[in-house]
């Protein structure tokens, strides 16, 4: 429960759904192509808008507590 906690607080400041832009952020800043190759292989579920992937932060929560 306190790790559960924690995650909450890390992510706070950041929207219940979040763009690549947004992931790439909360991984650290990883990069650009790396964060498409998570949503685009299924690693981080994300929801295709369009052209676009919008990605739950509770999806980035759960690729990082697995």
């Amino acid at each position: 429960m306190e790790n559960n906690n924690y995650t909450r607080e890390m992510f706070a400041d950041y929207p219940d759904v979040v763009d690549v832009s947004g992931l790439q952020s909360m991984l650290g800043n990883i990069g650009k192509q790396t964060a498409y190759e998570l949503v685009r292989k299924g690693t981080i579920k994300a929801i295709k808008v369009g052209k676009l992937y919008r990605i739950p932060k509770i999806n980035v929560i759960a690729f990082l507590t697995q």
